[in-house]
């Protein structure tokens, strides 16, 4: 397995269509950057759920999600399942944000996720941060559209298992869907895990990557 680092991080940006996003595509890798980057800058937008019980949720678990990091949260109210009808209120959200950061890595839904929402904030992410490694975290769904990732960060396993904690301490308003379940999470950990040669991981799309083999 090839490993590329990307060398020292101040600055990074997790962005989400809804709450509980950011901590479910790519949570335990949050764990493991504010561990190894103590007071390291994490810019969060979601696109949904402001004002409402989500928003609650959603800053108590990204709280718990990135410890010790400068967290800066933003949460907007456009409605759930209908980005591709609030496209000029959504395009002006993440380019407010552009205009405040200029970060080191990106957390991003896929641009091939079958969710609209996912997709259309994932789109937009690749044409506002056009110079930036954008990686694109997965979300289990009933679509089953779950691909062949390229990049994998491997989770320690105290990792894994403290992500499924809190997903199922910090969102109680969605225990009830058939899916948000630990077996769920972990088990798509350990196959990531497996496809990487850890116990867990999550993986991401890429896609676009500039290599700097020259030293």
């Amino acid at each position: 397995m090839i490993r590329l680092g990307a060398g020292p991080l101040d600055r990074i940006v997790a962005v989400g269509a809804h709450c509980d996003d950011i901590a479910i595509g790519a949570g335990g890798t949050l764990l493991t950057l504010c561990q190894a980057w103590p007071g390291v800058r994490v810019d969060a937008l979601v696109l949904t759920g402001g004002g409402s019980e989500r928003e609650q949720e959603e800053r108590a678990a990204l709280a718990a999600f990135c410890p010790g990091a400068d967290l800066r949260l933003t949460v907007h109210k456009l409605p759930d399942g209908r980005l591709p009808a609030h496209w000029e209120e959504a395009k002006s959200a993440v380019e407010e944000l552009r205009t405040q950061t200029d970060p080191d890595l990106i957390l991003a839904p896929r641009t091939d996720d079958a969710h609209q929402d996912h997709r259309g904030l994932a789109k937009l992410m690749t044409t506002a941060f056009r110079d930036h490694l954008v990686l694109g975290y997965e979300i289990v769904k009933w679509d089953g559209d779950l691909g062949r990732p390229a990049a994998y960060q491997p989770l320690a396993t105290e990792t894994a298992e403290q992500k499924v904690r809190l997903l199922q301490e910090h969102y109680p308003s969605q225990r009830h869907r058939p899916w948000y379940d630990r077996e769920a999470f972990l088990g798509l950990a350990r196959i990531r895990g497996i496809e990487c040669h850890a116990r867990y991981a999550e993986a991401f799309a890429v896609t676009k990557l500039t290599l700097n083999l020259g030293g």
